[in-house]
C-alpha cells in the first residue's frame, strides 16, 4: 500500500509543475482513479518485483532449480559478535523459526528501515552455518558432506542456536552429531550443555555413558568441577547410577525365572513322551534321544531311576530328589488336560487331591501359569518361518 501512496505523490507533483490549481485538483482525482483501478485488478506490484516466490518452500525449489541468476536480493542483515554482517532472506528466517519470524516482523521506526537482528554469543562463522541450514530444506541438509563438516565444527553453537530460536529438525540433527561424539572425557560437559539446552535425548545418551563407564568418568576434570559446583547434578546422576544398578538386577533376575520356567516347561515335554515310549525305549537301545532337549531327557531319567529304586520317598522325610520328583509329577498334573489317557505316575491322584482340596495353591497356580506361558513362547519361537521373515530378522541382528 506504501507503494501505490508514493507512486499517487509523484503523479500530483508532475501535474502541479505544468498546470494551474484547478487542472491540478482534477489530474488528482484521476491519478487517485488510476491507483484504484490498479489495485482492482489485482497487480499492486510491477513484474520485475513479483518475479520471486512469496513462500519460502517456493524459494527452495525456485533456487534448486537453477535460476540464481534471477534471486531477489536480501532483505535482512545479521549481525554477529564480531560486527560482522550476514545477508539472508526474511521469508526463508520467518518460516524456519517463529523466533525469527516474531523479530523480523515486529514495528520498526520507519517503513523503509533496514531489517536488523543481531546474533550475539557465538563466532560468525558458526552463525553463518546456522544461516546456511536455515536456507535448506530439513530433509537433504543433514545428509551432505559440508553439513557434517559444519556439525563437527561448530556443533556446539548450533545446538545453542538452534534450541535458542526453535528449529527442531536441526536440533535433532545436532545431537544426533554430540551424541556420536560423546565418550568418558567430554561427556559431562555435553551432559550439562543439554540440559541447558533442554535435549533430552542426548541428555539421556550422557547418562548412559556416565552408567557405562563410571570409573572413567569420575578421573575426568568435568566430574571434579560437578561435584565442587553443581550437586544437583551430581546427585542427579548418582541417583541414575543407583537405578541402573537395581535395574539390571531385577532384569538379571527375571532373567534367570524366565530360564527356570522354560526348562520346568521342558522337563514337562520330556517327562509326557519318556511316558509315551519315546526315549525310554531308545535310551535303553543306545539310541540318541529324539527330544528338542536331550540333556533335560537325560537329567529326568536319571532322576526317575532313583525314585524308583528309593526306600525313603514314602517316609516323612523323604530325600530331596523324590521330594523334586514329585514336585514335578504335580506339576504334569496341573498341566495335563489328558487325565484318563495320560500314563505319567501320580498324574489322576494329583488330580483328585486338588479337587477335594477345592482348588490349587495361589502360589502354586502362579507356577503353573508361568510355565504354561514358557512353554507357549517357547513353541512360538521353534516355530518354522518363512524365507523373508529370516532375511528380516538376519538385517535387524545385523544392524544392531
Amino acid at each position: 500500500m506504501v507503494i501505490h501512496e508514493s507512486s499517487t505523490l509523484l503523479m500530483w507533483k508532475r501535474s502541479c509543475r505544468t498546470s494551474d490549481q484547478g487542472k491540478t485538483r482534477l489530474q488528482w482525482v484521476d491519478a487517485s482513479k488510476s491507483c484504484a483501478s490498479s489495485l482492482l485488478t489485482r497487480q499492486p506490484y510491477p513484474p520485475e518485483m513479483i518475479a520471486a516466490p512469496a513462500d519460502a518452500n517456493g524459494f527452495r525449489r525456485w533456487h534448486e532449480a537453477g535460476n540464481d541468476d534471477h534471486i531477489p536480493p536480501a532483505d535482512v542483515r545479521i549481525v554477529t559478535s564480531d560486527g560482522q554482517s550476514i545477508t539472508a532472506h526474511s521469508s526463508l528466517l520467518g518460516s524456519a523459526s517463529p523466533v525469527l519470524e516474531r523479530l523480523l516482523y515486529r514495528p520498526r521506526k520507519t517503513w523503509n528501515s533496514d531489517r536488523i537482528i543481531h546474533i550475539l554469543g557465538v563466532p560468525h562463522d558458526a552463525v553463518l552455518a546456522f544461516v546456511r541450514f536455515l536456507h535448506f530444506s530439513s530433509r537433504t541438509v543433514l545428509t551432505s558432506r559440508e553439513a557434517e563438516e559444519a556439525m563437527e565444527r561448530h556443533g556446539v553453537a548450533l545446538l545453542v542456536l538452534s534450541h535458542a530460536y526453535r528449529v527442531p529438525w536441526l536440533k535433532r540433527g545436532c545431537e544426533a552429531a554430540a551424541a556420536a561424539r560423546v565418550s568418558a572425557e567430554n561427556v559431562m560437559d555435553v551432559l550439562k550443555l543439554a540440559r541447558m539446552c533442554d535435549a533430552l535425548w542426548l541428555r539421556q545418551r550422557c547418562m548412559r555413558q556416565v552408567a557405562k563407564d563410571f570409573a572413567a568418568v569420575q578421573q575426568t576434570e568435568g566430574w571434579r568441577f560437578v561435584q565442587k559446583h553443581d550437586p544437583a547434578l551430581e546427585l542427579e546422576i548418582l541417583q541414575f547410577l543407583e537405578e541402573a544398578d537395581q535395574r539390571k538386577k531385577r532384569w538379571s533376575r527375571e532373567r534367570a525365572n524366565q530360564e527356570m520356567y522354560q526348562i520346568l516347561g521342558e522337563a514337562m515335554d520330556c517327562l509326557q513322551h519318556i511316558f509315551a515310549g519315546g526315549c525310554a525305549d531308545e535310551a535303553s537301545s543306545g539310541k540318541k534321544a529324539p527330544c528338542k532337549s536331550p540333556l533335560t531327557c537325560q537329567r529326568l531319567q536319571h532322576l526317575l531311576r532313583h525314585y524308583a529304586t528309593c526306600d525313603k520317598k514314602l517316609a516323612p522325610k523323604c530325600c530331596p530328589h523324590c521330594t523334586r520328583m514329585r514336585r514335578l509329577f504335580r506339576l504334569h498334573s496341573s498341566l495335563c488336560d489328558q487325565t484318563a489317557s495320560c500314563k505319567v505316575p501320580l498324574c489322576k491322584q494329583f488330580k483328585l487331591k486338588a479337587e477335594r482340596d477345592l482348588g490349587e495353591e495361589k502360589t502354586w497356580g502362579l507356577l503353573v501359569k508361568k510355565v504354561t506361558t514358557a512353554r507357549t513362547m517357547a513353541s512360538l519361537a521353534s516355530r518354522e518361518r518363512s524365507e523373508l521373515v529370516q532375511r528380516s530378522w538376519s538385517r535387524y541382528r545385523g544392524a544392531r
